[in-house]
């Protein structure tokens, strides 16, 4: 330390205040709380069969399959333009559907909107069933009522998306400035007519927001979706796994990429925009 900056300590002492605050001794709870997650995550270390030595000894095979995954295959680029053009679809019908459903299910699940509380404990359950539930469950349930084909995966992303944009939906009307729908209610307007003209345009760059992230959300479910037989994408890459056709899966994973690439550039400047407009 500088001898300047030792005057300057010497004229102008540290209060305790200034101090920075001591690093306190952990409760008993605390401790207890501590040695009990590290002792769960020990034990789900061997459930889950973590292996670093097996990681090692899998490298090669990792090396292989690379190896024959280039250079990718073409000699089935139609079906699998096709099979990616149907993943695209599925996600946007999947979706569109998906959000129309989510806003009347919102304005019931929302405490300025819902007629009923009651109502409103009804629709936020449902609402957090279907987010709760994976896509794979909904995937095999509706391949086993419907049977196999996109109509399976399109129904899995309806459900996936009433769960995800339900719960922001209705968020975003409780959020939105209650002035002008309590100056409708003054004037004698409806709740339908306060609900469509006061409350939906202040939640709509938050609607159209949500509902983006549902798109993205809706392409990259779609591409597993596939692989329980759900159609799309997904079931070609099943099927070049399984003969061992890396080239082939090469090809696939490479569409996949630029899909979801696609999507998601897309969908960025379309949110940039609505964002820079507020």
């Amino acid at each position: 330390m500088s001898e300047t900056t030792n005057l300057s300590c010497e004229k102008n002492p540290l209060s305790p205040s200034d101090l920075p605050t001591r690093q306190l001794i952990p409760s008993l709870v605390s401790t207890f709380c501590f040695v009990g997650f590290l002792a769960f995550f020990l034990w789900s270390l061997t459930k889950a069969e973590f292996s670093l030595t097996e990681l090692w000894q899998g490298l090669p095979n990792m090396g292989v399959i690379v190896s024959e995954m280039v250079p990718p295959a073409t000699d089935r680029i139609e079906p699998m333009a096709s099979a990616i053009l149907v993943t695209l679809q599925m996600a946007v019908v999947g979706t569109v559907i998906g959000v129309i459903l989510s806003l009347f299910i919102a304005i019931l699940a929302a405490r300025n909107t819902t007629p009923h509380p009651l109502v409103y404990q009804i629709t936020r359950g449902i609402i957090n069933f279907f987010r709760t539930v994976p896509d794979l469950a909904w995937a095999l349930f509706f391949v086993a009522s419907v049977g196999l084909g996109p109509f399976a995966g399109t129904l899995t992303l309806i459900v996936d998306t009433i769960g995800f944009c339900g719960r922001f939906f209705a968020e975003a009307l409780e959020e939105v400035d209650p002035g002008p729908s309590e100056a409708l209610n003054a004037m004698g307007a409806s709740s339908l007519d306060r609900i469509a003209v006061g409350l939906i345009p202040g939640a709509t760059p938050s609607l159209i927001n949500s509902s983006l992230f549902s798109l993205e959300k809706s392409v990259r479910s779609s591409v597993v979706l596939g692989l329980v037989g759900a159609g799309g994408i997904g079931a070609e890459l099943a099927v070049s796994m399984e003969m061992f056709r890396y080239d082939q899966a090469a090809t696939i994973i490479i569409l996949i990429f630029a899909l979801v690439l696609a999507v998601e550039q897309l969908s960025s400047r379309i949110r940039n925009r609505i964002i820079n407009n507020r």
